[in-house]
């Protein structure tokens, strides 16, 4: 029920938005590429220990624009299988989805007439990040979360926009009560992800 609310209150700003700005909606896919995870216990911190597969990023978004500035609140999923563990490769069906609510701003750096626009964006939400499958240490938590990124808008028509980015995005550690033998763990959670997307204005 929680996570039902999320997305709601990432887009109660927009409702302030200026009657003049225009509505918006995207949809987007790519590839995602999820940092090796530092693993912190009671006896310390191994750096880079879990290693990931490359995952495929979708997302859906609706927003506003108003002059060069964007608003949106969005949802995003993925899911990455385990690669390796201290280097060592893995042959396992255990996945690390992240389903992600996130609000974001953009700032459209106006080209002139030209049909091609470049931007920032940079935005604030959640993460509800799930680990299940082979081995144990299963777990399911919901961490504050934070993204950058940048990219280029090709205008195709007069309402639609194909759109390519990159977003960095990190994760708050996410706690596994079950790790190894029964003890607590901190999981780093953080990535990059490029993505091609469509944007349609109304």
């Amino acid at each position: 029920m929680k996570k039902r609310l999320l997305l709601p209150l990432l887009l109660a700003g927009m409702w302030a938005t200026p009657a003049m700005a225009a509505p918006y909606v995207s949809v987007s896919a790519g590839l995602g590429l999820l940092n090796d995870s530092d693993v912190s216990t009671s006896g310390g911190t191994v750096n880079n220990l879990i290693g990931y597969k490359a995952g495929v990023p979708v997302g859906v978004a609706v927003g506003v624009k108003s002059d060069e500035f964007r608003l949106e609140g969005a949802v995003g999923y993925q899911s990455h299988n385990i690669d390796t563990v201290a280097g060592v490769a893995q042959n396992t069906n255990f996945d690390v989805s992240i389903w992600s609510f996130m609000a974001n701003g953009y700032y459209d750096i106006s080209a002139g007439s030209s049909s091609i626009t470049p931007y920032l964006t940079a935005g604030l939400g959640f993460d509800a990040v799930n680990g299940s499958g082979d081995g144990g240490g299963s777990f399911d938590s919901t961490v504050f979360a934070w993204q950058v990124g940048a990219g280029v808008g090709f205008k195709v028509s007069e309402n639609t926009v194909f759109d390519l980015g990159y977003r960095y995005f990190r994760a708050s550690d996410v706690t596994v009560a079950d790790f190894g033998g029964g003890s607590t763990a901190d999981i780093s959670i953080a990535g990059s992800n490029i993505l091609a997307g469509i944007r349609y204005s109304f």
